[in-house]
């Protein structure tokens, strides 16, 4: 199959849950493919590296973007715009006018069989209705991200432009998916979520992956009173989750475990988040080339999400490394795992709690807890496997259309 995917953001590095969802797809399907790759690349990226990490695909094309920053002028004429749109303001902030003339330019001229959007935010740079057939890789159930966000807001200003947002979002998922041939969803849960919101569209769902070869238990000795979390610091939902961990949950485990420490590890830390940890017991690392050092020395991975949407990749990770997981509901969503067996769930704060002390006083059950785990994504969830079944969604669509 020729095989044109389209993606605003740049697929590498791998500082992001979706990048490694989408780049380790694209690098699978480009060894049995022509593959063709149109995204973007931000100030500081390295246009010429995602080519020399992708060496199967036919082309690499990036064309220079940098979305508006919230609170800056370019933000609010994209707010502004976006009222005036149909388009939610998430979406309407990644119109890339080169990257929908590359896209177009290739699809008419039948360079490929078959068009991905990935990510919501790619659909309007992909021409619709034309003779290519389109599929939506759907990451998240968006209109959920930002439903979440309006029920966890305090301030009733904004919880009226997030009840306004939420609702846009969900009716612009909606006709999106309904245009698209194939939505691909990453969980049985947010295909369900997408096929109601949206019932003439036709979604299917393939499981999130890892790469258990790069992610294994190294044998480094853990730090027995150590947590960590990892993911992109600068995703409003990853903010939201160490805020809450480090007013709601952590003084109650310092209670039971005083030298208790939390590592976070991950790009961009708000100012409002460093603020917030200082002198709370909490390490902020910022960027870092590798985070298998820092999961690795931890006892308990936690993963206090409230918001959120798609599945977590972070889980999938810590697991094959053997690390035992405290999540809450949102956090391990659409994750096929088994609470008490692959990982502790639990929501109510005093709980989450009681369970982290409880897990760092116990390393036999933290190891049996970590065992279960990597054995789960070793059997079950590589990166090739995964791929296979986005390639038999690919092949589906390319066969309907040619009939």
């Amino acid at each position: 199959m020729r095989i044109l995917w389209v993606k605003v953001g740049g697929l590498w590095p791998l500082t992001a849950g979706g990048r490694l969802r989408s780049f380790h797809i694209v690098s699978e399907l480009s060894r049995r493919h022509s593959v063709t790759v149109l995204t973007t690349h931000g100030p500081g990226d390295d246009p010429e590296e995602l080519p020399r990490r992708l060496p199967h695909c036919q082309r690499v094309l990036s064309v220079p973007f940098a979305p508006p920053k919230r609170g800056s002028a370019r933000f609010a004429l994209a707010l502004l715009g976006s009222w005036l749109s149909p388009l939610p303001v998430d979406v309407s902030k990644c119109r890339v006018p080169a990257l929908r003339r590359a896209a177009d330019r290739l699809m008419q001229s039948d360079a490929c069989d078959v068009c991905v959007a990935d990510f919501l935010a790619a659909a309007p740079n992909v021409p619709p209705g034309g003779r290519i057939p389109v599929i939506l890789f759907a990451h998240n159930v968006e209109h959920m991200i930002w439903k979440r966000l309006r029920q966890v807001e305090t301030r009733p200003w904004r919880r009226a432009l997030l009840e306004f947002e939420w609702r846009k979002m969900r009716r612009y998922e909606a006709r999106a998916c309904s245009q698209a041939r194939l939505t691909i969803a990453v969980s049985g849960m947010d295909r369900d979520l997408l096929a109601s919101t949206a019932p003439s569209a036709h979604v299917r769902a393939i499981p999130t992956g890892v790469d258990t070869t790069h992610f294994t238990p190294n044998g480094s000795p853990e730090r027995p009173t150590e947590l960590v979390f990892t993911g992109s610091m600068d995703w409003y939902p990853n903010e939201d989750a160490i805020l809450y961990f480090v007013q709601a949950i952590l003084p109650r485990i310092q209670r039971e475990v005083p030298d208790v420490t939390l590592t976070v590890v991950g790009r961009n830390p708000t100012r409002r988040l460093l603020d917030a940890t200082a002198g709370a017991g909490v390490r902020i690392t910022g960027t870092v080339d590798d985070i298998r050092p820092y999961v690795a020395a931890a006892a308990v991975y936690v993963v206090p999400l409230r918001v959120g949407g798609g599945t977590r990749l972070k889980i999938f990770e810590a697991l094959a490394m053997g690390k035992a997981v405290v999540a809450t509901t949102v956090g391990a969503e659409g994750l096929p795992l088994v609470p008490g067996e692959h990982f502790v769930r639990t929501d109510d704060p005093a709980d989450f709690a009681r369970a982290v002390a409880s897990l760092l006083r116990d390393p036999v059950r933290r190891r049996a807890l970590g065992r279960a785990g990597r054995q789960l994504v070793e059997a079950r969830y590589s990166w090739a496997q995964v791929a296979r079944e986005f390639e038999a969604g690919c092949r589906e669509v390319v066969t309907t259309h040619a009939c």
